[in-house]
């Protein structure tokens, strides 16, 4: 069973990643999805646990993504950092512009150590 009180917050340097890709849907234009980008991009000035933040776009020789073209990693100090981020009303507003383009997403967090 894992200890609540790690799992609460981090402890010697490590940090709660939260990774997030897209698949957009066929429909969706080039504007379509960079307004999605510039509107993810915009999160970590509008929020502010977003303690880290990066994002790109697949370039795998390896044809494995499955159609995942977008991943955005997010950072947080804690796992209430976190829990801020996800209602916040940033983040809903987000998922306004991202819905209608949206045809899968997969979302992955874990305490990133080294």
């Amino acid at each position: 069973m894992p200890d609540v009180a790690f799992s609460q917050t981090a402890s010697a340097g490590k940090v709660l990643r939260h990774v997030v890709l897209f698949k957009f849907k066929e429909t969706s234009s080039a504007a379509d999805i960079q307004k999605v980008e510039t509107a993810f991009r915009n999160l970590p000035a509008k929020i502010k646990e977003i303690k880290d933040f990066e994002w790109g776009t697949n370039n795998s020789p390896e044809n494995l993504n499955q159609g995942f073209t977008h991943c955005f990693q997010l950072s947080f100090a804690s796992e209430a950092d976190r829990a801020v981020y996800l209602p916040h009303p940033d983040h809903k507003a987000f998922g306004k512009v991202l819905g209608p383009h949206l045809d899968k997403v997969l979302v992955v967090d874990y305490w990133a150590e080294k």
